[in-house]
């Protein structure tokens, strides 16, 4: 493979930096901005170069030794584990700002906010591990099928994956381990052509938000760091600003989470729709919000669900999937008439074109903030207000 010694520029979406050779752009991972180093390309076949670092030659004053023990290069999961987190923290910033100026038209700047603590390492309370021939869960290398068995991820709680039940774990398994609100381990294991069973703990998991508590499946969705759902709430509840009466969407809205942050503000008087494909998801939802009559679970497509809604909304929340959106789905919230959306976006990309189309339909961001949902990696989580 071709090697080459590379000073790197920007940051890009999805962990690595740009950087030129010959007038070719070359994307290199576990790089920063600013640094020298010699690169082994590891995918020449388009116009532009993909390439990872082998050597660091001038190295930036916000590389730090790994903050994960299996290390960036280990698998694929804490590739910015060599980042000193502050800085990571605006690295992420500017990322974001590229992506909304570039496909959402929208000039932003900023750094990402921490969640919680903001502790870099030990915020993690889901995973899910993949059970290699010889029946040993690992997580698999970057882009690759290739396990790493080391589990000692940066990302968890220390113990979190140790003992790991021997007897109950296959070759070809999908393995959840959660560790719910109650401080309990769940490992359960979802095999391609058998039942999903639990071999540790219950199937179902406790988690908390407030005073509130939901029972759900360890293979459900949840937000992966142990503050993110409690500090998402809020900021949902205070920027849709919705009033007693009102009528809310919330759109993607899994177990209802933020369907309940927002039953509090529109009373008993209002209504709150909650809009989710996920029969499970729902199921708990209607089980932990059974006191709030205002509330309404659909288990349907958002498409298909806002074909025949009912009630025009005053306020919609969108939790949409790493995907974001997408146009059908804005252009038929702006045909509602929907005055004031909360837009939250796991993928920085999507979110930025999400907002471009809002705002192609006259919304305008009222606010923005990028939350460092994920620390040790590239990822993020971006929340918008939209008005119209």
């Amino acid at each position: 493979m071709t090697e080459l010694t590379l000073t790197v520029g920007a940051a890009a979406n999805g962990g690595s930096c740009v950087a030129r050779h010959d007038g070719r752009v070359v994307f290199v991972r576990y790089a920063l901005p600013g640094e020298t180093v010699r690169v082994q390309v590891t995918d020449e076949r388009g116009s532009y170069w993909h390439a990872e670092v082998i050597e660091v030659v001038d190295a930036s004053a916000d590389r730090v030794p790994s903050l994960c023990p299996i290390g960036a290069h280990g698998s694929g999961c804490c590739d910015m584990a060599f980042v000193e987190p502050a800085a990571l923290r605006a690295i992420k910033g500017d990322v974001v700002a590229n992506q909304l100026q570039r496909l959402g038209g929208y000039e932003w700047s900023g750094s990402a906010e921490p969640v919680g603590s903001g502790a870099a390492t030990g915020w993690r309370t889901r995973v899910r591990l993949a059970a290699g021939p010889d029946g040993k869960p690992g997580f698999h290398r970057y882009h690759s099928a290739e396990l790493v068995t080391d589990l000692r991820c940066g990302q968890l709680p220390e113990g979190m994956l140790a003992d790991l039940p021997e007897d109950g774990i296959r070759s070809g398994d999908q393995v959840h381990v959660v560790v719910d609100d109650d401080g309990v381990r769940h490992v359960v294991c979802a095999g391609q052509h058998r039942r999903t069973r639990a071999i540790e703990g219950d199937y179902d998991t406790v988690q908390r938000v407030g005073e509130r508590t939901w029972h759900l499946p360890a293979t459900a969705f949840w937000q992966a760091h142990r503050d993110a759902a409690a500090q998402y709430s809020a900021v949902v509840a205070d920027w849709a600003a919705a009033g007693p009466g009102m009528t809310a969407w919330d759109l993607y809205g899994g177990a209802g989470v933020f369907a309940a942050a927002l039953a509090g503000s529109v009373g008993e008087q209002g209504q709150v729709v909650s809009i989710d494909t996920s029969r499970s998801a729902s199921r708990a939802g209607r089980t932990a919000l059974a006191d709030l009559p205002q509330v309404e679970f659909v288990t349907e497509s958002v498409r298909r669900a806002l074909a025949h809604a009912g009630t025009p909304a005053d306020v919609a929340v969108l939790d949409p999937p790493r995907t974001g959106a997408g146009r059908e789905i804005i252009d038929t919230i702006a045909a509602a008439g929907v005055p004031r959306v909360v837009h939250i976006g796991c993928e920085a990309a999507a979110f930025a074109r999400d907002v471009g189309l809002y705002r192609g339909h006259g919304y305008h961001v009222e606010r923005l903030t990028v939350f460092d949902a994920f620390p040790l990696t590239h990822h993020v989580e971006c929340v918008a207000l939209l008005t119209r």
